[in-house]
């Protein structure tokens, strides 16, 4: 969006207090959604969001909106003084962003922004076409996110990137598999493999069998790894959580509690991410170790929770969106180092007995201190025996603790995918986990579930 930066500075102006920040999201995006291999609910958005902060004393106030115009600015303003003014006082108020270096980094492509509905849709065609007689559900995805932060203190930023996901479930109501695929630049995205993948596992997960609970060596995939890292990682990773003692880091950091194969970063300038240059705050990224050869190396923080730690501890750039700042900083460039097998049948030999999951659903959290949490596989899950993949199972109900399944870690894949993590609600923040298949010794399994299929 050309003027986000200006629009923000607006903002700034309009407000009165002793600081002020604002943040602008900007948004032009489109869905090509495709269900039993027909395109169909096409969606496109253009919006303005804004989001305004105002620190009175020791005292923040909070306002959000859409209207740009000079007297929604002003209204705007007033509101979050109001909020200030009617706030308690916070000991540990955290400063706002001052003018720094940024870092330079990719992540904007012409290409990718210049998309139409007329291209997002001959993309979910492609898809369609190559699922051949499989009937195919899914989307394909595109857009562009600009994000401005300006502060009474000297920062002024402005940041566009792009993204696109192509996502293919290939289902009927007794088989399924599914397959996705995300970038920053259309040109490394084929919707049409990912379709072919897709139907590919589903043809392998017909009369599927269950499985007695208990505790399996595992193999999972760059989804599952993804999907279970990221939940764990919401209040494993995260300088709040770690202050209010549901980190499971607390009193652990140092220390070696995953195999040493194990090593974990936050890194949001990796050009093979979905790569940010600061914040929402304005606080330039930057590369966090969390876990060195399975020693627990830190957490990610924003101002605002560092401000409360004290002992000089500063924000590593972390701040979330501002729909998200109440949950505190959060790692969203989660990024798994890979190991040494090449391929994941190279796993599932040095798993020999156990089972295979390709993608996990309907994740939840149980205890954050420990790291427990519950969840299902879905749409490819297999047996494995003698080494090889064996017969299909059905759906299953799962509870581990993500430390025990990092425990003792047979190998990892050398290469790593771009899994997406994010959710396309609210404002378009586009991030994802770069990471390998994995073997793992301890993969609890406590119940059976339907079979595939849709």
């Amino acid at each position: 969006m050309k003027g986000a930066l200006e629009l923000a500075e607006r903002a700034v102006a309009a407000a009165e207090g002793d600081g002020v920040e604002a943040v602008v999201q900007a948004e032009r995006s489109g869905f090509a959604r495709f269900a039993g291999s027909e395109v169909h609910q096409p969606t496109l958005i253009e919006n303005v969001s804004l989001f305004l902060r105002v620190i009175r004393g020791n005292r923040v106030g909070t306002a959000a909106g859409n209207r740009v115009d000079d007297e929604g600015l002003r209204a705007l303003a007033l509101r979050a003084g109001e909020a200030a003014d009617a706030a308690p006082e916070d000991p540990d108020l955290a400063t706002l962003a001052e003018a720094s270096q940024l870092p330079e980094i990719e992540g904007n492509d012409d290409e990718t922004a210049a998309l139409g509905p007329a291209e997002q849709a001959q993309l979910a065609a492609a898809a369609i076409e190559a699922a051949g007689d499989m009937p195919v559900y899914g989307f394909f995805t595109s857009g562009t996110a600009t994000v401005a932060v300006v502060t009474s203190a000297g920062f002024a930023g402005e940041q566009t990137s792009t993204d696109t996901m192509a996502l293919a479930l290939a289902a009927t109501d007794r088989v399924s598999g599914y397959a996705e695929q995300t970038a920053w630049a259309v040109r490394d995205m084929d919707p049409a493999a990912v379709a072919r993948q897709a139907v590919e596992l589903a043809g392998r997960t017909s009369n599927a069998d269950e499985l007695a609970p208990g505790s399996y060596r595992a193999v999972l995939g760059p989804y599952a790894v993804g999907e279970i890292l990221q939940y764990f990682a919401f209040d494993a990773f995260s300088g709040l959580a770690l202050l209010e003692e549901r980190s499971y880091l607390g009193g652990k950091l140092g220390e070696r509690h995953f195999d040493e194969k194990v090593s974990i970063a936050d890194d949001a300038l990796d050009p093979r991410g979905l790569p940010k240059q600061f914040d929402f705050e304005g606080v330039p990224k930057e590369r966090v170790p969390l876990v060195e050869n399975g020693v627990l190396r830190g957490a990610v923080w924003d101002s605002v929770s560092a401000a409360r730690a004290g002992d000089s501890q500063r924000s590593t750039g972390h701040a979330a969106p501002p729909a998200l700042r109440r949950w505190g900083p959060l790692p969203f460039a989660l990024s798994v180092a890979g190991g040494e097998a090449e391929s994941v049948d190279e796993l599932i030999e040095l798993v020999g007995d156990g089972i295979y999951i390709t993608r996990v659903h309907y994740l939840g959290v149980i205890e954050p201190r420990h790291g427990i949490l519950t969840g299902m596989t879905r749409d490819g899950t297999f047996r494995i025996r003698d080494g090889k993949i064996a017969e299909p199972l059905v759906n299953l109900r799962f509870t581990i603790a993500v430390p025990d399944m990092l425990t003792e870690v047979p190998g990892l894949t050398r290469e790593t995918t771009l899994a997406n993590e994010a959710a396309f609600y609210d404002e378009r923040f586009a991030y994802g986990a770069l990471v390998p298949a994995l073997a793992t010794a301890r993969f609890d399994v406590t119940g059976n579930g339907g079979p595939p299929g849709i």
